[in-house]
């Protein structure tokens, strides 16, 4: 006779928190976020595209729109890696030229002094062009994988496949990863919260931008590179706080190489936009999340310095996530949670 051991479902609850955490963390640590990110995007796809589609033919709709996407994210990662430095060579010798003007001498003076220079301040690793290679097609091979783990989690997303079949059914197994699920669902609807409303504000960002791209086109007046530019902007503009800052610099120094007229009022148009954007951002995301810029900036940081740029979309979910978790907490007169 199988004597029952004596959990609670509250210790349950707190042992799959933890487990959850550790799994987040070692995900950031061992830089394995590409393909989590690649996940959770796919299964926000999935999760509107199962609600209009059978789920059979929202997988194909959904391989389809990512096989596309990827051929897309190749062209401009060969668009930009032709443009930027042109862009870099233009533009710095006119902002070393001003820069001089006011006093000011800046460590740079074309676009390999400018490498150097972030390469040295930032630590990066990427000396070699064998190293970019092998980063690249490491991110696409996590990419595909991430891909086909979300379609394998949207067809069936139970971890216990063998829930019901077991001689012990109030079993530790089966309430565990029920418990764990409901973690990472949770964390999902942190992750659809977070980065549902910023993709829905940087697409404005993007087709506003775009906007300012076509009336410069109307007028004979056109910025170069205008398709790695939309896509600068959109991409940017999944980081909250700090993508604009990149998108911005980017524009600015490309609208550098045609004209110092058209950066200002490139630059002026981006203000404006983005004073804008500060209205949508109290709208869409100010009433869901709730959290202090201070404390968005910290997670930001630390998600850089551990996971780089994955790390930076993960921190503001990471964050939501935990302040959700510890909302639902409830603390009782003794001070014990419960």
């Amino acid at each position: 006779m199988n004597t029952p051991y004596p959990i609670s479902p509250a210790t349950l609850k707190r042992q799959s928190f933890f487990l959850t955490l550790a799994i987040l963390f070692a995900i950031m640590y061992f830089h394995l976020a590409t393909p989590f990110i690649t996940i959770l995007f796919g299964s926000l796809t999935l999760h509107y595209l199962g609600k209009v589609l059978p789920k059979g033919i929202a997988i194909v709709v959904f391989s389809i729109l990512a096989v596309v996407l990827i051929y897309l994210f190749g062209h401009f990662i060969s668009e930009a890696v032709g443009a930027l430095p042109a862009a870099a060579n233009k533009s710095i010798p006119i902002i070393v030229d001003a820069a001089n003007k006011w006093g000011f001498t800046p460590p740079f003076t074309d676009s390999e002094t400018l490498k150097s220079f972030s390469l040295h301040k930032i630590n990066s690793q990427l000396h070699s062009a064998f190293k970019v290679l092998s980063i690249f097609t490491k991110e696409f091979v996590y990419v595909i994988i991430g891909i086909v783990a979300t379609c394998a989690i949207f067809s069936n997303s139970s971890i216990d496949l063998g829930k019901g079949s077991y001689k012990v059914q109030s079993n530790f197994y089966s309430e565990f990863t029920r418990h764990l699920s409901e973690r990472f669902r949770c964390f999902f609807d942190s992750f659809r919260t977070v980065m549902g409303a910023q993709v829905i504000i940087s697409a404005v960002n993007t087709f506003f931008t775009g906007m300012f791209l076509l009336c410069l086109w109307a007028l004979d007046n056109p910025l170069p590179y205008s398709f790695v530019i939309v896509v600068v902007t959109f991409l940017c503009g999944l980081l909250p706080i700090v993508g604009n800052l990149i998108s911005n610099s980017i524009i600015f120094m490309i609208g550098l190489t045609q004209s110092i007229q058209l950066a200002v009022i490139s630059l002026l148009y981006l203000i404006v936009l983005h004073k804008f954007e500060y209205f949508l951002n109290s709208k869409i995301i100010g009433g869901r999340i709730k959290n202090p810029m201070w404390l968005t900036l910290l997670g930001l940081l630390v998600g850089e310095r551990v996971a780089g740029i994955p790390g930076m979309i993960l921190a503001p979910v990471l964050l939501n996530y935990l302040k959700l978790e510890a909302s639902q907490v409830e603390i009782s007169a003794s001070g014990d949670p419960s």
